[in-house]
């Protein structure tokens, strides 16, 4: 029996936005939840978050909630708290976010004296980093949720593999069979921020090169009006280039894709942690920000990164938000077209 079987029966986890930061606690609390049979956890984020979190543990409940209206303001999140602890049995607190939302909400649970750990999120080294007063990197941001459990007392293994190991992959409509001899690539070519977006004419040749192999598949991923614009353009009069954002789904079907890939091609954005989920390989272009920013995707290799070396100005932001000093973010645009597709041919084709 673990330890947290009789001193924590109901934890709760906030972890709000954004959506690879929560991904990112799933390879920590599936863990924690299995390794801790007698607790219940009560994972709180935002509802599209919410439905990322397949192939749960029976232990885990998920809670996706409006904070933007129905628990609006200081006193809708005292009003959430106060709720959660009636109707849960809330006796402790593991705040993977560290917000003013979530502060405001463990202060009350503080009040009723249960326990909170926060995330440390290391602003220290995080300011010194994107200065360049240091080159210490941040702690992995997946170390650092799983210290919050850890000093909760809760067992927290480092043993997470996929979603759906060792079963078989849900069925999607979406999806196609995967014919025999094809590798399936995934690209993701945008993200929430253009620091961290390698260009999208330079994309066009990555893709193309890739293209020329007969037995690929190219899956392109994006959401929004504008990058499925972008995408149509890419993939049009080509069978073995497929939009998915053409294409209506949710996670499920994502999981489904990623589990039949061979590998993903993705900047510093939320599906290289999806890829990450089903344990599939990504080669990840880093721009405005860096693996040092503790961002890399659980299990990613240090090989499978592909950035531009000793440049004084990088990274120049934690999130990749700031503006280029020099206007051409020629942190992405001067890695070539051809070394990145090569990467990927490199791993496809001999899994390293």
């Amino acid at each position: 029996m673990a330890k947290s079987d009789l001193s924590r029966r109901n934890v709760l986890v906030m972890r709000f936005s954004a959506l690879g930061d929560v991904a990112m606690a799933i390879p920590v609390l599936y863990p924690a939840c299995r390794a801790n049979p007698g607790t219940r956890f009560v994972m709180l984020t935002k509802k599209w978050p919410a439905s990322m979190f397949h192939d749960r543990p029976d232990n885990l409940q998920v809670l996706g909630i409006d904070v933007k209206t129905e628990y609006r303001g200081f006193f809708g999140l005292v009003r959430l708290a106060l709720k959660l602890r009636r109707e849960y049995g809330i006796d402790a607190v593991a705040d993977l976010h560290n917000v003013l939302r979530t502060r405001v909400m463990g202060l009350v649970f503080k009040c009723c004296r249960i326990p909170v750990v926060k995330l440390d999120k290391e602003r220290d080294r995080r300011k010194a980093l994107i200065h360049h007063k240091s080159d210490e990197p941040v702690t992995p941001t997946i170390d650092r949720y799983r210290n919050v459990f850890v000093e909760l007392g809760l067992e927290a293994p480092d043993d997470f593999t996929r979603l759906y190991d060792g079963k078989p992959l849900p069925e999607s409509p979406l999806v196609p069979e995967k014919g025999q001899g094809q590798r399936w690539i995934a690209v993701s070519p945008f993200s929430a921020h253009e620091g961290k977006v390698y260009p999208l004419e330079l994309m066009k040749q990555v893709i193309a090169l890739l293209n020329k192999r007969e037995n690929y598949r190219i899956f392109l991923m994006g959401g929004g009006k504008e990058e499925k614009l972008a995408l149509r353009d890419i993939a049009r009069g080509n069978q073995h280039i497929i939009s998915m954002a053409e294409i209506k789904h949710g996670f499920i079907d994502e999981y489904v894709l990623l589990g039949k890939c061979d590998a993903m091609l993705t900047m510093d954005s939320a599906n290289m942690h999806l890829a990450s989920l089903m344990g599939l390989k990504a080669v990840t272009i880093w721009g405005a920000t860096s693996p040092a920013c503790g961002f890399r995707g659980y299990r990613q290799d240090a090989d499978t990164d592909i950035q531009l070396e000793n440049m004084e100005c990088r990274p120049c932001s934690i999130y990749g938000e700031r503006s280029c000093r020099y206007g051409d973010f020629r942190c992405m645009a001067n890695i070539t077209s051809e070394r990145i597709a090569q990467r990927v041919i490199d791993l496809v084709e001999q899994g390293r």
